[in-house]
């Protein structure tokens, strides 16, 4: 049948200054002076969205720290990669962190740092001859001592080891800080996912026996998490997703109940954060998760410049 036009005269309005509405002129963003200190600017960035939700993890961040109670945060090789090493030693040192979970790149990246002052070669020219992964002195050492240090964990492992030889730049080693520490760094590994595990010095039973230490130390970690704690996850989209989902259940499953905050920072949104972080750990419990997109260079810096302020 041909359709005429509908006839609108029967609509029913209503009233713009009754309705409700998600956006209101008090939480526009607001110009700052150039010179204006960085609390002044965060607080005029608009309270909409992320920026709204950047605002309530700083706080619940910062009560966590207040409270004493755990912030881990996880990371993978990225976070190292882009010069953030130096700055979360930093928070490790203040007490702003408390723990730090990482895949295996992070080992490698933070160890050449800290024995030599580079690291990320250029695969895409190295992979052609294959000589990709193949440093003797990168494998050799990280190697020898989860071999020699398997009980202890990947992370204390490493951590000592840099510390024994006085790496030249320990002090911006993420690993060597958490042994000065005395912090955990729990390090998850898949074999065949770092470039160390096709060395002839690469032990399959130390490796694994490393790793499952360092993944009981982090069940133990996030079972007092889950009372009021902080999971901040960065540049992780599968390991320490599924990891810290484990950890969750083992730590429920132990009798270990409550709310916890997780954030998920990453330059796209995956589906193992976005399910295993921010969405699944707070079904049935008033906690909550974000995500936030953007390079880690710049929210990392921006995240932790703000609790600090908070806490300031």
């Amino acid at each position: 049948m041909p359709y005429q036009p509908i006839d609108p005269s029967g609509l029913r309005v209503t009233s713009l200054a009754e309705r409700p509405s998600k956006v209101q002129r008090a939480d526009g963003g607001k110009t700052v002076a150039p010179n204006a200190a960085f609390r002044a600017w965060f607080d005029a960035l608009p309270n909409i969205l992320a920026g709204k939700d950047l605002r309530d993890l700083v706080g619940r961040t910062a009560a966590a720290i207040e409270r004493k109670r755990p912030v881990l945060l996880g990371m993978g090789g990225h976070v190292i990669k882009v010069g953030l090493g130096p700055m979360l030693c930093d928070l490790l040192r203040d007490g702003y962190v408390g723990a730090v979970i990482a895949n295996g790149s992070v080992t490698i990246h933070d160890t050449e740092l800290a024995l030599v002052g580079q690291t990320s070669e250029d695969v895409d020219v190295a992979l052609q001859d294959g000589s990709f992964g193949m440093s003797g002195e990168t494998a050799r050492f990280i190697l020898d001592a989860i071999a020699s240090g398997r009980k202890r964990g990947i992370g204390r492992a490493l951590g000592d080891a840099l510390l024994a030889v006085r790496a030249p730049n320990a002090s911006s080693s993420v690993l060597a800080t958490c042994a000065a520490q005395g912090l955990p760094l729990c390090v998850t590994v898949a074999i065949g996912t770092d470039v160390v595990h096709g060395h002839p010095e690469a032990d399959g039973a130390a490796i694994g026996e490393a790793a499952l230490i360092d993944f009981r130390i982090l069940c133990s970690i996030v079972a007092d998490l889950l009372d009021g704690g902080v999971y901040l996850n960065f540049g992780s989209a599968v390991l320490l997703p599924e990891v810290f989902l484990k950890a969750v259940s083992i730590a429920r499953n132990l009798g270990y109940r409550g709310d916890c905050t997780t954030a998920d920072f990453d330059f796209v949104r995956q589906y193992r954060p976005q399910t295993n972080v921010v969405r699944r750990p707070h079904l049935g419990t008033s906690g909550r998760g974000f995500a936030f997109t953007g390079p880690h260079e710049l929210l990392f810096p921006l995240f932790w410049q703000a609790v600090r302020s908070e806490l300031a």
